[in-house]
């Protein structure tokens, strides 16, 4: 590619909300965004929007679970597009269960959703960023991350074991110039009510805003919550 090619930016796990105010946010910043998630009608015609209001998008369906597939996704993105310079997690799958009723292989099919693709991804770019020394990780997170609620099992071991590899990736690869971050969603995203739930534009705004922070004073992690929500 080109040096005059704009930036590249990855959103793994796209969907009518925070994924897609994700793509929205850095393709006005000048990003090309790839849009990434398993239903391909869906980012297809997201990535479309996009495009309708001047960005630059496009739609690579992948399942995030599968180790083959991720790394096609990576290697075709860089290849066909350029550096990768962002890339946000934001895969998942909630299920909830109480603990004796807990079908272990939904418990494992939530860990792979919540934990296992979260290592897929964050590997990939790691091995593409480290060398180039830039690059921003980012990871999302959810009250879950932090502590696991009656008949959330399943989900809050996925959403804490996110957080243990966002903190040791951050850890390994900052003083490599890769800024890891790991954004806990404290609250319900709702972009039909800014006082009950978090918009999905003002949490893309914190994502970006954590990409463009110096590396003389980098976040790990933040917590967002709308202005009423008790914690």
């Amino acid at each position: 590619m080109s040096s005059g090619s704009p930036p590249v930016a990855l959103i793994v796990g796209v969907g009518e909300g925070l994924g897609y105010a994700l793509g929205k946010r850095f393709a006005a910043a000048g990003f090309k965004v790839a849009l990434t998630a398993r239903n391909a009608e869906r980012i297809e015609r997201l990535a479309e929007a996009i495009v309708e209001t001047g960005g630059q998008a496009l739609a690579l369906p992948a399942d995030a679970r599968d180790e083959r597939a991720v790394i096609e996704l990576f290697e075709r993105l860089e290849r066909e597009q350029g550096p990768i310079e962002v890339v946000a997690f934001n895969a998942g799958a909630m299920y909830r269960s109480p603990i004796a009723e807990m079908p272990a292989d939904m418990f494992e099919e939530v860990w792979r959703a919540g934990c296992y693709a979260g290592l897929l991804v964050g590997r990939e770019a790691a091995r593409r960023m480290a060398p180039r020394g830039r690059g921003t990780i980012l990871f999302t997170g959810v009250t879950a991350s932090l502590r696991g609620g009656a008949r959330f099992a399943a989900f809050a071991a996925a959403k804490h074991g996110l957080r243990a590899l966002a903190q040791s990736i951050a850890r390994e690869l900052g003083p490599k110039g890769i800024h890891v971050a790991h954004v806990v969603i404290d609250g319900r995203i709702d972009a039909q009510s800014e006082d009950l739930g978090l918009a999905p534009d003002a949490i893309a705004e914190t994502y970006y805003r954590i990409h463009a922070q110096s590396r003389s004073a980098w976040t790990f992690e933040t917590d967002l919550r709308p202005w009423a929500e008790k914690f």
